[in-house]
């Protein structure tokens, strides 16, 4: 049995830690950008939702012509990836900054599909990242010899559309002992409290879910919740129907004594600024550095992921990963700690409550 991992929200905990680490920074000119494109005037600052929306247009304007795009949080900037002159000025027009790349999504996409075909080695993971118009692929200390040989083969025979680096430690869904809801023998996290049918039910982790038929607050204490369903791997949520009354509020816990209220749930955008809480280390910022990402782990592989610089350890996974009120996502895996730093990966929330006909609340 694996190991998994844990969170807390104010009605039950949070726990079951999927982690990773390594920082990714690749420069503009690895980005295959054209240094000699025309300088682009300076474009205004935007909110994230207006910058979500302006983006959203534009891609639907540009179509193939426009190759992804990121948030700037901290200069409040909308840069978007284009392939052509004319693109970059239909960007210009909307405020936005346009960066002129040589790749386009469907060369992404179809490098992507190469690495699912070629190289899907457990303890590899990878995903488009706009700021670098690669895929970048993350291998972890277990992937040596033969396999990073195959694994750097395929790299280089896609191109320059690929960029490898190495992460510390093993790329994986870890279980700790805690404080947060306990199954089965193990303790895992209570990511979002959801309404279904008008009934209160709790989302968590896949692998967490599949672990345990009912779960408690404490270790061995009452059943509060009964596990109605599970996907992972392939993804990496599960549902927990309330059996007992017990407080079951719509927000997180941030372990200051205070709590974020949760009102909706979204999709997030490379460069938003996000926050995960965890019952191991509690709550912790960072940076959504990736989205649809593929992970390789020993137990299967899951997709469609979000990836983010926010650390965790074990203890803090199938929690939740917000943004202000905003449900983003559940915590699945990864490797690194909140000392050295960490690269975790996050199941999108809006999937999960599609799957099971879920709200917020």
């Amino acid at each position: 049995m694996p190991r998994r991992m844990n969170r807390r929200t104010t009605a039950i905990g949070a726990g079951v830690a999927t982690l990773l680490a390594t920082a990714l920074t690749l420069s503009t000119t690895e980005a295959g950008a054209d240094p000699s494109a025309t300088p682009v005037p300076d474009p205004g600052q935007l909110s994230l939702s207006s910058a979500q929306r302006i983006a959203g247009g534009l891609s639907d304007d540009l179509g193939d012509r426009s190759a992804g795009w990121y948030y700037d949080s901290g200069a409040q900037r909308l840069v978007v990836n284009v392939l052509d002159r004319d693109a970059a000025t239909a960007v210009r027009a909307q405020g936005a900054e346009a960066r002129m790349v040589p790749h386009s999504l469907a060369d992404l996409d179809a490098a992507k599909r190469t690495l699912s075909d070629r190289a899907a080695i457990p303890g590899t993971a990878w995903s488009s990242d706009p700021r670098v118009n690669k895929v970048v692929v993350t291998a972890d200390s277990t992937v040596t010899g033969t396999k990073l040989g195959k694994l750097r083969t395929v790299a280089a025979g896609l191109g320059g559309k690929v960029a490898i680096k190495r992460m510390k430690g093993e790329l994986k869904p870890v279980l700790s002992g805690g404080d947060a809801i306990y199954g089965g023998g193990y303790r895992c996290s209570l990511g979002f409290n959801v309404l279904r049918s008008g009934q209160p039910y709790f989302l968590t982790a896949g692998h967490c879910a599949e672990l345990a038929d009912s779960w408690s607050s404490s270790p061995n204490g009452p059943a509060v919740g009964a596990t109605e369903g599970s996907s992972f791997p392939g993804n990496d949520f599960g549902l927990v129907r309330y059996t007992a009354d017990v407080p079951h509020p719509s927000e997180v816990n941030l372990y200051n004594g205070r709590s974020q209220d949760i009102t909706e749930a979204g999709d997030a955008s490379v460069g938003q600024r996000v926050k995960r809480s965890g019952s191991t280390t509690e709550v912790h910022s960072g940076t959504v550095t990736g989205l649809n990402a593929t992970v390789n782990y020993q137990e299967g592989t899951v997709t469609g992921l979000i990836r983010t610089n926010v650390c965790a350890e074990p203890g803090d996974s199938g929690g939740p990963l917000f943004a202000d009120s905003t449900a983003l996502g559940l915590t699945s895996g990864g490797s690194g700690d909140c000392r050295s730093g960490g690269e975790t990966y996050f199941q999108p929330v809006t999937e999960a409550l599609a799957a099971y006909g879920a709200e917020i609340g």
